[in-house]
């Protein structure tokens, strides 16, 4: 298993468990994820959800070994659904983070309802040093951030902290390590005593224009990141990353 589901007291706590890729976007991880996801918006006892990870790592982005031996729109057209139902789960879904999290991983991020983050935590999206561009991601993460921060954070490529984050719009808020299980503790309290129906009304409000764009633009997005995914430039600097030999300029 990569991802592990426990609910208790009104809240569905998703945690990516996969260590070993670093919480890498493979296919098992983004299918169970997907399936923890719909279990909890169907059971009428939750009433939020929890996605966190285990291990030092949110999540490192795309699983690079797989998108090297599997050039098509099936990894980027599932990204895609799990923004879309992150944003669209009736149920206000929560993100702790405790650990960095990169390039693909930030879709998570971006279509989350509230995301509170450790004071530690980096965030990079490095595609544009891959040869490749944030397509499927830019779908959540373009309703978040303004044009100017979208600019300079995706088109760098560079690592920035938490309390940045917070400023530019990609999390809702950054606190001091010691105090993230509390922080988070305390906004699920507040959560869990809404109704369902006054939960799901006031999301749908909130998401809706995030939904629109993925439904509007969601099939080129996959589509155009597989392209790229799939361009010998792409391919050659990927090889560079998995072997940390110096990608191609």
């Amino acid at each position: 298993m990569s991802v592990l589901l426990d609910t208790a007291g009104g809240v569905a706590t998703i945690t990516l468990d996969s260590p070993h890729n670093r919480n890498a976007l493979s296919r098992q991880l983004m299918t169970e994820l997907s399936a923890h996801l719909a279990a909890a918006g169907r059971d009428p006892a939750v009433r939020a959800v929890l996605l966190r990870s285990s291990g030092r790592v949110f999540c490192s982005g795309a699983d690079l070994g797989e998108a090297r031996q599997a050039m098509t729109s099936e990894a980027p057209r599932a990204l895609v659904a799990l923004q879309r139902q992150i944003a669209t789960l009736p149920r206000p879904v929560v993100v702790e983070l405790a650990g960095p999290v990169r390039a693909g991983g930030l879709g998570l991020v971006g279509a989350a309802d509230v995301v509170i983050a450790a004071a530690s935590v980096t965030f990079a999206l490095t595609e544009v040093r891959l040869g490749l561009a944030p397509s499927a991601i830019s779908l959540s993460l373009l309703e978040k951030l303004t044009p100017r921060a979208a600019a300079d954070v995706f088109l760098s490529g560079r690592t920035f902290d938490a309390a940045e984050a917070a400023a530019i719009g990609l999390v809702t808020r950054a606190v001091p390590d010691d105090e993230l299980p509390a922080a988070v503790a305390a906004t699920l309290a507040e959560m869990v005593q809404g109704s369902r129906q006054g939960l799901a009304e006031t999301k749908r409000l909130l998401t809706a224009a995030l939904v629109d764009r993925i439904d509007r633009d969601g099939d080129a997005a996959a589509e155009r990141s597989a392209e790229l995914f799939a361009t010998p430039e792409a391919q050659r600097a990927m090889q560079a990353f998995l072997t940390r030999a110096k990608p191609p300029g």
